[in-house]
């Protein structure tokens, strides 16, 4: 199989992250933070130094600032719910994922916030300049997506954080196709609040991810449980990160997350960088010399991330026959990104999106367009 499908879920992993999760659930078969015992104790350690390594990452100073969550789409749901209050206006893109929209949404009809979505760029992304007319004296925030996972299109966030701290705005960034593929420095970026997965370019397994919230930002937790912490109190503690993890953490795959970042500044971001949007620019190249076929996004994406279509034929019947017929992975359809579809005109057709990854070659791309040209010759 040839997995080209990395947006989505980075495969296949490091080798030290399948050992890591393996040797956690082996040795480590103990609650962090649920006891004095040298098990919880050693549990608690794989949660301080993973949230070490994401903080050196992310240019984060204090570490107990750094939430962990299964995902996400649950770090930017705690931000959301645990941030906005009726009245309150956001400004977002046209490029979001449903994990902001559809929070968003939710939060319009039930408690009266208002959302204004910029119009997107000439260039496929958006102007910082447009974001800043679209504030009014009643922003909270600006929510927006740090890449596109439609196009690969990256937005100027570090403009944009100039202009929210200008204005007296918070900053909430959806990194889930940037963290672990481009450089991201909370402070210097302006970033008050940034969700990230764990699976994705940070290559480590699903069911994590976490969430950056800035120490002069006050959030109230969306959960409220056991946190290992004040247990003799029904009030929940508002202590950080105690307060925004309730129940038991997923201790193992935290571990592998530790070791799929440590890769990642091993290798170096930009080596990783570098290579996967090699990879990408061939497959551009060569979609791009076939005719009837329809590129999407910026020429000059910054992501590993391509979307396009076969005029005349649906893109789930494409990426079904490199399925079936050539055992190749990519995604079709709309990506969980209803915004950006309408954006690109493609509300009624979708795209097949293909990203590679770390782990792919040349070679691998090569027979992807071998295959679409197949595709093409016969149906069309």
């Amino acid at each position: 199989m040839i997995y080209l499908d990395n947006a989505a879920t980075t495969w296949p992993k490091p080798e030290g992250v399948s050992q890591a999760v393996k040797d956690c659930i082996d040795m480590l078969g103990a609650n962090p933070g649920r006891g004095g015992h040298r098990l919880s104790v050693q549990a608690g350690e794989v949660l301080a130094k993973a949230r070490r390594s994401l903080a050196d990452l992310f240019g984060i100073r204090d570490p107990q600032n750094l939430f962990f969550y299964a995902n996400a789409t649950q770090a930017i749901n705690q931000a959301l719910k645990g941030l906005l209050q009726p009245g309150d206006h956001v400004v977002i893109s046209p490029w979001e994922h449903n994990a902001m929209a559809r929070p968003l949404e939710t939060l319009k009809k039930e408690c009266g916030i208002r959302v204004t979505v910029v119009p997107p760029s000439p260039q496929g992304t958006v102007d910082p300049l447009a974001v800043e007319e679209a504030l009014t004296p009643d922003t909270r925030l600006i929510a927006m997506t740090h890449g596109s996972n439609v196009t690969g299109a990256v937005l100027p966030i570090e403009e944009i954080g100039a202009i929210a701290a200008k204005h007296g705005v918070l900053l909430l960034v959806d990194a889930a196709q940037t963290a672990g593929v481009l450089p991201i420095d909370v402070e210097t970026m302006n970033i008050d609040l940034l969700a990230f997965p764990g699976h994705k370019g940070l290559f480590g397994p699903q069911g994590t991810g976490g969430l950056y919230v800035h120490p002069d930002v006050k959030l109230e937790p969306w959960i409220q449980g056991g946190t290992g912490s004040r247990s003799e109190s029904l009030d929940h503690p508002s202590a950080r990160p105690d307060g925004f993890e309730s129940g038991t953490p997923n201790t193992p795959g935290i571990a592998g997350l530790e070791a799929g970042v440590r890769f990642v500044t091993q290798t170096g971001l930009d080596t990783i960088h570098r290579k996967e949007m090699a990879l990408n620019d061939r497959l551009r190249s060569g979609l791009q010399e076939m005719d009837g076929v329809r590129v999407y996004g910026p020429e000059d994406s910054s992501l590993p991330v391509t979307s396009f279509n076969l005029e005349g034929v649906d893109s789930l019947t494409v990426a079904g026959i490199l399925d079936q017929h050539f055992e190749i992975a990519v995604r079709a359809g709309f990506h969980c990104a209803a915004l950006a579809h309408r954006s690109l005109g493609t509300d009624k057709t979708g795209t097949v999106r293909v990203s590679p990854g770390y782990f792919n070659c040349e070679k691998e791309i090569d027979d992807l367009l071998a295959a679409l040209r197949e595709i093409r010759e016969v149906l069309l």
